[in-house]
């Protein structure tokens, strides 16, 4: 395996585009429930939780592409390589995929889940299973640039659903949130912990540089994304804290779809079966890029073609919606990824750069030495 990946022209993408790839990975089942999650641990300042959140994770993208831009077109596999040899090299660029295909997972049963409560209770998971890994697998055998233009297009076409939060948000109660700035500093790093499920998907900077074209353009479509998202998350917190009060909150798993259901138009009775429906949009750009980037893994790691490790991954993952069903199982596998997530995208940077500036150090003076020679 190469360090650097070489990207053939039509095959490469303007950096631009980061913003939707980032922000639709962001947005997906996660910022269903995440107010929920947060006001359990911050209470009524859990918009502060929010905000510290969003920082911490302009840290890490701004160490992210630092470490990127230490090698000509190198992704996290081929820095792997170049710092801790072949074999181990490749055990940590598989706990990479692992990562990958068991978010992936976790969002395919999540949202599997949300449509068995909402819509048809009798739906066989195995049904909605196989209609988004057909989704996902045909776009995905596109190539890279129809997976983009999926996400753009979703991004386009789902936006409008904030439209909706405009009748809670006027029904807001300020009072819900007073006395403000007294939850103490643990209790808010633990809200900004809980929105880690929610946030992740940045990581996939890490695999998607060696496509971009004008490398110098990458900061500001990464850190707009994390910003938009994080926005967007702070608004609905903000609305969810004050339209429902603390005891209705802890007890709705689904904030966001409870808030789109005080929503009501003559025209249609059962809006929440259409928003449902709708998030559809939402969920299929997270599936479709972490199946891509799972397999990408296993073709950079193994050389097994990507398309036949596409077809290979979708029968387990078919098998396991299928067998995978009850809430306690499913909540159990979203704290394993939250878990996995938070220590490989969250902290794991921190960790790699430090190796990554002795090394550059070390070929440098190793550089030196040959000239001088």
């Amino acid at each position: 395996m190469d360090i650097n990946v070489k990207v053939k022209a039509n095959k490469s993408i303007r950096a631009f585009y980061l913003f939707f790839i980032i922000s639709s990975l962001q947005l997906g089942v996660g910022v269903m429930g995440v107010p929920r999650f947060i006001y359990l641990e911050a209470g009524a300042d859990s918009w502060l939780s929010v905000l510290i959140a969003v920082i911490f994770i302009l840290c890490v993208l701004f160490i992210m592409i630092f470490i990127l831009k230490q090698y000509d077109n190198a992704d996290i596999f081929g820095i792997h390589r170049d710092l801790f040899g072949k074999w181990l090299g490749n055990l940590l660029s598989s706990v990479y995929i692992i990562y990958f295909i068991a978010t992936l997972f976790s969002v395919l049963i999540t949202y599997i889940e949300v449509v068995r409560i909402f819509i048809f209770p009798t739906l066989s998971p195995l049904v909605m299973g196989l209609l988004m890994i057909i989704l996902a697998v045909y776009s995905t055998l596109g190539g890279l640039r129809i997976m983009i233009g999926v996400c753009f297009l979703f991004f386009a076409l789902t936006h409008w659903l904030l439209l909706l939060l405009i009748e809670p948000a006027v029904q807001i109660d300020w009072d819900h949130f007073l006395p403000m700035f007294q939850t103490p500093l643990p209790d808010l790093l633990k809200g900004a912990k809980a929105t880690s499920y929610t946030f992740l998907g940045f990581e996939i900077l890490f695999l998607m540089y060696p496509f971009i074209q004008n490398k110098k353009g990458v900061r500001f479509p990464a850190y707009s994304a994390a910003i938009w998202s994080g926005l967007l998350v702070l608004i609905i917190t903000i609305i969810t804290l004050g339209f429902f009060n603390g005891e209705q909150v802890a007890r709705r798993e689904w904030t966001l779809l409870s808030l789109f259901k005080f929503q009501q138009f003559s025209f249609i009775e059962r809006l929440d079966f259409v928003l449902v429906a709708e998030w559809m949009m939402v969920i299929i750009p997270n599936i479709i890029l972490l199946l891509w980037g799972a397999t990408y893994g296993i073709k950079r790691i193994s050389k097994l073609p990507q398309k036949v490790s596409i077809y290979a991954l979708a029968i387990p993952l078919l098998i396991g919606c299928w067998l995978l069903d009850e809430h306690f199982q499913i909540q159990w596998i979203i704290d394993k990824v939250n878990e996995l997530g938070f220590w490989l995208v969250y902290v794991y940077p921190f960790l790699l750069l430090p190796i990554v500036l002795i090394k550059k150090k070390w070929k440098q003076r190793k550089r030196g030495e040959k000239i001088e020679a």
